[in-house]
């Protein structure tokens, strides 16, 4: 059984045990170190494959957080030459560190 979720602008394929790194964003829903993923775009359960329009509204993947990481330092320099023009800045991306617990499908009531 996998799953492909949709966090932020990038997409991962997902199982149940695997250890992702996501960039740190806000529309996580934090609870306890325990984190609800709901973008789920396609599920493969074994049986069949669904696929949402975008998004399955009745399937969700849980996991639980494991480290707060940074990554290496990005460097960001403008120049312009003869004009007295120069800017340094630098930038470090926050990642969590996340093991996919459970995949779950809701009950239909059709």
């Amino acid at each position: 059984m996998f799953a492909v979720i949709k966090i932020g602008a990038l997409q991962y394929k997902v199982k149940e045990g695997d250890e992702i790194k996501i960039e740190k964003i806000k529309d996580i829903k934090l609870k306890n170190n325990k984190v609800i993923l709901g973008g789920v775009l396609l599920l493969n359960n074994g049986k069949e494959i669904r696929v949402g329009r975008p998004f399955l509204e009745d399937v969700l993947v849980t996991g639980t957080i494991l480290d707060k990481l940074k990554g290496e330092k990005k460097i960001i320099f403008k120049y312009k030459p003869k004009k007295r023009y120069r800017k340094k800045r630098g930038h470090r991306q926050e990642y969590l560190k996340i093991k996919i617990e459970k995949i779950v499908e809701k009950q239909q009531n059709t």
